[in-house]
């Protein structure tokens, strides 16, 4: 183990010399790499396509809705963008609605809002969207001119490995390295200093993270999901006309034997299969199931589950599920949605579904949670000009467009002053005339500097404090 860190450390001494090289700053090197992820993405599509349903059974389609595709929409994006995302916010003084306004009396001086690389950053990934969540915030990275190291999670092998053994023809292997590996290589890697770390995984874990990275106090974005609460105003329907319809719903996209249809994705391993086993045999648990239930261990399959009033204090109510059930906790009224939420973690999503614009209003102002979605599931997830990320316990920063460009980016302020003007009130000896210049300056009083100045302005009251 030490060898594997002695050589980890090398590994990441030469990344970081070629940072500072200059090279990954570049435009054309941000672009290059871009496309290298876009190439790499057409010419493995059957391969990631077959790793997908290896590590996790998602049908082609589904791997393309979430993973493949999205990849390519943020790829798109970030190349036909980059050089607009890259650019300075220069503003001269006094312009109208700039970033960087100066006021008038900084004649001739200016300021600007310069983005840039943060370093050699970190990317740890999770296995339940294992490619997208891996390449999504590479993306944001490449694109703002770091140097990445990404460690793609181990319990999703298949996808792993083609990372590992693929990707890196693909990519400049002196900036941009994918290491494979458990738990023990993600410890080597937390005792590196690293400028940024951006994990998606666990709050158990993610703790872990925050608590490496402050030994060097380095950054960090954690994305860390929870539970997503779905409110649905079920208006002049009862909750048990909604179930019904549930029903037929699941009945019409999976058929009568969703097992056999595969479109149905499979739990990820037998650990998980096991604690999502767990969570619907519990005693208490297993009286609220209403609808599916039947699991088959041998293939990790688990029929899509509705159950209704579980126990709140068990653990399909208080721990993240990742698995197809679906806990369904009436209320007499759907205003009372908002204390029960508010009773919880804030969440990293929740979906309103009503038509009762008082009720969304009150979800607006009086829940907090990551993203709102109103009369709809997931949907955030896609739209390159929403950020997504969580709050307290569901998360810490956000990435998605231009935002993950801003996560792994420093804004740095320059200012550059003219040697023709010059503030002479700024320094001693101090008299009260240079505390008048100073409030009226603070105010954006010109007018009044100019009275001060001309000795047309009463003085202000001496202070004696001396």
């Amino acid at each position: 183990m030490e060898e594997i860190k002695d050589n980890l450390e090398r590994e990441l001494l030469v990344m970081r010399e070629y940072f500072r090289s200059g090279r990954t700053k570049e435009a054309d090197w941000r672009r290059a790499q871009l496309k290298g992820l876009q190439v790499f993405l057409k010419e493995n599509e059957v391969d990631i396509f077959k790793a997908l349903n290896q590590d996790l059974g998602k049908h082609y389609v589904e791997a393309f809705r979430d993973e493949v595709g999205l990849l390519r929409k943020s790829l798109n994006l970030a190349l036909s963008d980059l050089k607009k995302w890259m650019s300075s916010k220069e503003r001269l003084l006094a312009v109208v609605g700039a970033l960087a306004k100066l006021p008038i009396m900084a004649v001739l001086s200016y300021a600007e809002v310069v983005p840039e690389p943060l370093g050699l950053v970190l990317v740890i990934s999770t296995w339940n969207f294992p490619l997208a969540l891996s390449l999504e915030p590479m993306i944001g990275a490449i694109a703002a001119g770091n140097a990445v190291v990404l460690k793609p999670s181990e319990l999703a092998p298949a996808i792993s490995s083609l990372l590992v053994n693929t990707l890196p023809n693909y990519l400049d292997n002196k900036a941009i390295k994918i290491i494979e590996g458990g738990p023990a290589i993600g410890e080597k890697l937390l005792q590196q200093k690293w400028d940024k770390i951006f994990f998606t995984g666990s709050g158990k874990v993610g703790r872990i993270i925050m608590s490496a990275a402050a030994n060097h106090l380095t950054p960090v974005t954690l994305e860390l999901g929870g539970k997503c609460p779905a409110v649905l105003d079920s208006l002049s329907w009862s909750w048990d006309k909604e179930v019904e319809l549930m029903k037929v719903m699941i009945k019409k996209m999976y058929g009568d034997n969703p097992k056999e249809l595969h479109s149905v994705a499979r739990i990820i391993n037998k650990h998980h299969f096991q604690r999502l086993k767990n969570m619907l045999t519990d005693p208490m648990v297993e009286k609220s199931i209403i609808f599916g239930g039947s699991m088959d261990e041998d293939s990790l399959f688990i029929e899509p589950t509705i159950l209704v009033d579980p126990p709140l204090e068990s653990a399909i109510m208080t721990e993240e599920i990742f698995g197809p059930l679906l806990p369904i906790i009436t209320l007499d009224n759907i205003e009372d949605s908002i204390d029960f939420i508010n009773s919880k973690s804030k969440p990293l999503a929740i979906y309103a579904f009503t038509k009762n614009e008082k009720f969304r209003k009150r979800m607006l102002s009086e829940t907090s949670s990551g993203s709102l979605v109103f009369n709809d599931a997931i949907i955030q997830f896609a739209a390159d000009t929403l950020p997504f990320g969580g709050i307290g316990e569901s998360g810490v920063g956000k990435y998605h467009g231009k935002f993950s460009f801003d996560t792994f980016s420093h804004y740095k302020a320059v200012a550059r002053r003219s040697f023709l003007t010059d503030f002479w009130f700024r320094f001693p000896p101090w008299n009260n005339q240079k505390l008048e210049l100073f409030e009226t300056a603070y105010n954006y009083d010109y007018i009044g500097m100019l009275l001060v100045i001309l000795g047309l302005k009463r003085s202000r009251m001496r202070f004696d404090v001396n």
